[in-house]
């Protein structure tokens, strides 16, 4: 079984779908693998807290310091700068975080931990429309 998520963003952030998944996988009530993908260079894919929105916050914080936007001194050494200073920075972070993910599932419903949510990485400023593509075997 297969399917495709849209994940609308807003510029650089979490976004949880988790609710989405779960609606998808309860057509299917087993026990299996579901594998989710992300076809794009410039985010990733995470499992995290979706209680506290402070981790998201400092997740951001964090890897905008880790790799800041190409007009820093200190990212100067970057060459793929014209599609924006948050370009390659992005494919840096996406480089960095996992793209894909494997959830066990138990009677259709995704097990993750009871503060666990999954979450688009979005790592560019401009607002897009990210593909998820989801397989459950």
């Amino acid at each position: 079984m297969q399917t495709e998520f849209e994940i609308t963003t807003q510029g650089q952030g979490l976004y949880e779908f988790t609710s989405q998944v779960k609606h998808w996988t309860r057509s299917s009530p087993q026990d299996g693998l579901l594998t989710l993908f992300v076809r794009h260079t410039s985010c990733s894919l995470l499992i995290q807290e979706n209680a506290d929105p402070e981790v998201q916050t400092d997740l951001r914080a964090f890897f905008h310091r880790l790799v800041p936007p190409t007009t820093e001194p200190s990212m100067s050494y970057l060459t793929h700068t014209y599609e924006g200073p948050d370009d390659m920075p992005a494919h840096i972070k996406a480089a960095m975080m996992p793209v894909s993910l494997s959830i066990p599932m138990s009677g259709g419903v995704p097990v993750l931990g009871t503060w666990q949510g999954i979450y688009l990485f979005e790592h560019r400023n401009a607002p897009h429309n990210r593909k998820v593509v989801a397989h459950l075997s």
